[in-house]
């Protein structure tokens, strides 16, 4: 519905839903989600008239509006739940939950009573019910005890495929305890603004063998030539790299160095002795993240069971579109090996098709990988026997000379 007739025909749309008793999901003007009284006689219709309801929203001043749903039995079907900004007890929170049997996604946003108590048993409260999807915005107060201590229910740990995590009390470092909880998450945003490094000390990898979206989207606090969210993707790149997230199939990222961290190593074979100054910055995020280095060393490269496409911004271009590149996992049925020591991938662009973040041109930027059928990566030279190869060659055409793709 488009905004200006939504805003301003409320008496128009009040008489349209009084006659639709089977309304599942409407388009509704701001002002109702706020209790606003220029929109009384339209919430009044699509209370009495439409039970079938399905999404519904809550937002700061709508208090009373969302506390009669725990007394009225009003709109017992809804689905989705979204309630932000208001300024209610978490004990009133649970008790509408629970008055909501059908229930399956929430997301709580700017709620400053929120944290880590709402999701824990309590004997004289409704627990938190059950969900498939659960967002958490703007919440500081809610840590990763609290949510461990939510997917520690066998009904919840078998049922939540969704978790967004956006500005919350979640340490970074404790992130894979939560997904260790949620055997069946298939989506999982993290969005987190950081000011220090990623701790020192060992911290296991990213695991999960449902996962298949991720958003890994972190932001440093302030800008410096060395920020601290590049030792955060050296962590996610490091779980990639060994195999943790294998069947992982779309990857957001903050970082438009991401995927060179997946690609090329420190040491990467078949680039020779001399490296390219197109990857001076990672090299400066691998020895900024030396502590990183047991997870990011020789070990070999386990590889992906299914493709995986990078989806990356610039940090000061975050308006832009995203640039793309897509890894694909090594193939037993390829015919010819390169070498087994090639840990990490090589990367290819096609120079007709790139359109970085930063080159203005609104096109994306594609890099494809063609497995070699011994667990790495093969190198696609040029006519003259090395450098990058012609475009068509990403797409697993033979070389004239067959000794160019042995590496």
């Amino acid at each position: 519905m488009p905004y200006m007739t939504r805003e301003t025909c409320k008496a128009d749309l009040a008489r349209t839903v009084s006659v639709l008793p089977n309304l599942r999901y409407v388009d509704l003007p701001e002002g109702f989600f706020s209790d606003d009284s220029s929109s009384s006689t339209l919430r009044q219709e699509l209370q009495h008239r439409c039970p079938e309801i399905r999404s519904m929203k809550y937002h700061a001043g709508a208090e009373s509006s969302f506390t009669l749903l725990a007394h009225s039995r009003l709109w017992q079907n809804l689905e989705i739940l979204e309630l932000t900004g208001l300024e209610i007890e978490p004990d009133t929170l649970l008790y509408v939950l629970a008055s909501l049997p059908t229930l399956q996604e929430v997301k709580l946003g700017e709620i400053p009573s929120l944290d880590d108590t709402i999701f824990r048993p309590n004997t004289s409260l409704p627990p938190f019910p059950p969900l498939s999807a659960l967002l958490l915005e703007g919440t500081p107060n809610v840590t990763a005890s609290g949510l461990i201590a939510y997917l520690s229910r066998l009904e919840t740990r078998e049922l939540l495929i969704r978790l967004s995590l956006s500005t919350t009390g979640l340490l970074l470092q404790d992130l894979h305890e939560v997904l260790s909880c949620a055997p069946h998450l298939s989506e999982l945003v993290v969005n987190e603004t950081v000011s220090r490094s990623f701790p020192l000390k060992p911290v296991p990898p990213l695991a999960s063998r449902s996962l298949r979206t991720l958003h890994y989207e972190i932001l440093s606090s302030s800008h410096s030539p060395n920020p601290p969210s590049d030792t955060y993707y050296t962590y996610i790149a490091s779980s990639l790299l060994s195999g943790a997230l294998p069947y992982l199939r779309e990857l957001y990222a903050f970082s438009p160095l991401l995927p060179e961290l997946l690609l090329v190593p420190p040491n990467a074979p078949f680039t020779g002795s001399n490296k390219s100054s197109r990857f001076s910055n990672t090299s400066s995020i691998y020895s900024n993240s030396s502590q990183l280095g047991p997870m990011l060393g020789a070990a070999s490269f386990s590889g992906l069971f299914s493709s995986l496409t990078i989806y990356t911004k610039s940090p000061e271009t975050l308006e832009t579109e995203w640039s793309v590149t897509t890894l694909e996992p090594p193939s037993e049925r390829n015919g010819r090996r390169g070498s087994a020591s090639a840990a990490r991938p090589i990367s290819l662009v096609n120079s007709d098709r790139s359109g970085s973040p930063n080159s203005g041109s609104g096109r994306s930027k594609d890099s494809i990988l063609v497995g070699n059928g011994f667990g790495g990566f093969l190198a696609v030279p040029n006519e003259d026997g090395g450098g990058r190869g012609k475009p068509g060659l990403l797409h697993g055409r033979k070389a004239s000379q067959g000794s160019e793709w042995m590496g």
